[in-house]
């Protein structure tokens, strides 16, 4: 499987972005997909999940009402979008698709967000 992030960029403070990810490959084996961040020298955390049938969603407590997840299983894609921006979502914004026995990456994309 493998993923490859778009959307990531610079934007002001109190603004939107739009993430997305698509999935290529064994697609088949995909579960639960998500998004996760990461700033230097800090653990990667997570940002919001979604089950594969997008029935169910998983927000960290710091996007919760600003970010929503979703995905489109025809297009294979998981989307985040990112509205209230703070400068303190600064950071490489990582995609994540979960199978039964691997947890695949995509490379990273980054989002500045100035204040």
């Amino acid at each position: 499987v493998q993923l490859v992030e778009s959307g990531g960029g610079l934007v002001q403070a109190g603004g939107s972005l739009r993430l997305s990810c698509a999935a290529s490959g064994n697609t088949f084996k995909i579960n639960a997909m998500g998004w996760y961040r990461q700033a230097p020298g800090k653990q990667r955390e997570l940002v919001a999940a979604i089950t594969s049938g997008g029935g169910s969603t998983n927000y960290a407590d710091s996007v919760k009402g600003r970010f929503t997840i979703s995905r489109d299983n025809a297009k294979n894609t998981v989307y985040l979008q990112m509205d209230s921006l703070k400068h303190e979502d600064t950071d490489v914004y990582y995609c994540s698709a979960e199978s039964e026995i691997f947890h695949y990456w995509g490379q990273g994309t980054q989002v500045t967000v100035s204040s």
